[in-house]
This record gives structure tokens, sequence and C-alpha cells, in this order.
């Protein structure tokens, strides 16, 4: 095995967001504060100026927006069937139940016209995923959803610095989701946040993310509602705010990175490669598909351990939703979302992440035609 272990991911964390923690850590204030007030501010200019409330995660994000969209029991929310779990398992945890589409077979994008067919009385919103950073159809989106008056809750989670038409997500729609977690093309060690343009929208995030409670002048506390804990750290601000000063560096070395694939594999491709996209993906992940089909003998498990072999780590983002077991015991089948299905079985995930010289993409490509038995 090589001792030169290339990950999937790994984070950039320089110098001086380092020290910029550790004054943090000196400073004695170390949960929600001045940090965490300086890293919305940037992030809301970053994204034109709408309102930005940090929180602990992605995942939460997501359930306090339905919350703060009256999603609750009874609701449909249209979602895709292809994404993480957590996509789908904050629509349960509001009560609500998810109705899954298929998505598009290279983009992974859910696909609008699916969305369309399967709006219904009960639908209140539709939940989509800019996956692996390649913007949804923006225009289309919200037009359908304006149509049937449905709220629309984005999950950007892998979307920071991708843009749509120029604009980067999350400056336009309705409430859109970030993710910090490690892997992401920011992090903030773990964490995400909200944007939100209703006031009212913005009011209830705001005290949904600290257990509903409103502060008065002279110190009084209500609870207006039975909240969450999800505020931001001031530690965690604190690294966010070093990497959104380097994020449109990162996105841009994350495309030359992926263009170097696209390159590497112009002709003679083992892999289905993922949707190219334009200047405004930010390629948060690079997931082709295996060739796996009945007549071959390899299989995913089989990959993986022969990239492992060369030192090479890889990811499987993700298997399809509804047929995990908690969705099956909804009534969920397999056979329902053929596109969704076969990207959980074939896709894998490469190695993506600034940090990467272009001789590791050189490295990753020989290694999978190597294990996949094609001749470079």
């Amino acid at each position: 095995m090589s001792k030169d272990r290339l990950p999937f991911a790994r984070p950039d964390i320089d110098e001086a967001t380092i020290a910029r923690v550790a004054d943090v850590l000196r400073s004695g204030w170390l949960a929600s504060g001045p940090m965490v007030k300086e890293f919305e501010k940037g992030l809301s200019t970053y994204l034109g100026g709408a309102a930005v409330r940090a929180l602990t995660s992605a995942t939460e994000g997501l359930e306090i927006a339905l919350l703060a969209a009256g999603i609750g029991p009874g609701d449909e929310v249209i979602t895709p069937a292809m994404s993480f779990c957590a996509t789908a398992n904050v629509i349960l945890r509001v009560g609500a139940r998810p109705v899954f589409v298929d998505v598009d077979l290279d983009t992974r994008n859910i696909l609008l016209d699916a969305v369309a067919a399967a709006i219904t009385p009960r639908t209140r919103a539709i939940l989509p995923v800019h996956f692996s950073g390649l913007p949804l159809d923006l225009e289309s989106l919200y037009r359908l959803a304006a149509h049937h008056d449905l709220r629309v809750i984005e999950d950007a989670a892998h979307a920071i610095g991708s843009r749509w038409h120029g604009q980067p997500v999350g400056s336009i729609g309705d409430l859109v989701c970030f993710s910090f977690h490690p892997n992401k093309n920011l992090t903030t060690g773990e964490g995400g946040a909200i944007v939100a343009r209703n006031p009212h929208d913005v009011e209830y995030i705001e005290r949904a993310r600290f257990h509903g409670i409103q502060r008065g002048a002279g110190g009084e506390l209500d609870v207006l509602f039975a909240g969450t804990k999800a505020n931001m750290s001031d530690i965690a601000a604190s690294i966010g705010i070093g990497q959104l000063s380097r994020l449109d560096e990162f996105n841009a070395r994350r495309r030359q990175l992926a263009h170097r694939y696209f390159e590497l594999w112009s002709r003679d491709c083992p892999l289905r490669l993922p949707a190219r996209g334009d200047d405004g993906h930010s390629w948060h992940m690079f997931a082709p598909l295996l060739p796996l089909h009945d007549d071959t003998r390899l299989s995913r498990a089989d990959f993986i351990r022969g990239m492992d072999e060369l030192g090479i780590s890889v990811g499987v983002h993700y298997p399809a939703i509804h047929t995990l077991t908690a969705y099956r015991k909804l009534g969920w089948k397999a056979g329902m979302f053929p596109n969704a299905e076969r990207i959980g079985r074939e896709t894998v995930t490469l190695p993506l992440f600034p940090a990467m010289r272009d001789s590791d993409v050189d490295r990753v490509v020989s290694a999978v035609n190597h294990v996949l038995g094609v001749i470079a």
C-alpha cells in the first residue's frame, strides 16, 4: 500500500485562521458572539444582502426552514430520491411526508417535470438539492412553485459559491440552507446557515435556533415556542471567516481539477462522468458512475478495495433514500425511481479538494483505469 494516501476530501485551513481561532479561545467568549455576527455579515454580503443566520449544521437549518415555512403534520414535501438522508429525514421530523421523485442521471438534480406530476392538494413545499454544487434550474423551479403557491426550501449543502446565471446560489429564492461540514467547499468545522428574505421567516429562525427565547430590554425572558439549540459558536465562525475570504479561490481550483478529470478522460473513459456544467458549478464532489452491469464481475466493494490498495480513498455519495429502511417502512419500494437507484448502486466519489495537485488527478485517473482493467 502506498504511504502517500490521497483522501477524497480534506479541508484547507491556513495559519491566519488557526491564529484567529486561538484568539477566540483566549478571549473567553466561545459561544455565539462577535465572530458569529462577523461571519453572518460576510455571508450576507457575499450573497447580495439577504439575511443569514449561522447554525450548528445544515440539517438543523433544513428543519428550522421547514418549520418557518409552516410545514407540519398532514403536509407533503416533494424532494429528490437521490441525496443524503438528512434531506428527507428533516421532513419526517417536522411530521410531514416526503414525496420522492427521480433525478437526472448525470446532473443528479431533481426532475422538475416529475415534481409537477407529484403535486397534490397536500403539497406545501418543494425541497430540491443542488447536487455536488451544480445549480438546479432556479427560474423553472420558482415558476413552478409560484404557479402552485408552494414554498421552496433549497438544500444547498453542496453549493456554497455556486452560481446560477452569474448570481450566487442563496442570493435569490425563498429559504436556502448551506452546510459547512469539514468536507464542504467552505467549512466551520461543523456548521451551516439559513438564508431568508421574509422578515417573519428571519424572526422565526432567529428565535428557533436558541430555544424560542425572546429577551426584553430589562433582561426579561420569555419563550414564544419550543425552539431548539442550534446557534453557531464563535470558534466555528472564526474558521468560517477565514474560509469565506478564500471561497472563490477554493472553487476556482475545484473547477480546474474537475476540468483535468474531464480532459484526461476525454477518450476511452471507463466511467459515466457527471454532468460538466459551466463556470457556476462549484464542484463539491466528483462522483462518476462505475460500469457495474450484469455481465461484469467487478463490484463497487472490489473497486474501493483496489483503490485503497493504491493509497487512494474513495467515497460513496449516496444510496437512494427511498431504499433505506426508514423509508421502505413508509411504502417506498425499489424500482420506483430508476435513475436514483442506478446512481445509488454505481456511484463513487473520487478525490477533489483545493490542495490537490494536477499530478494527484493524474494518479487517480491512472489508478481507476488500472483497477477497472483499462489500458491508459
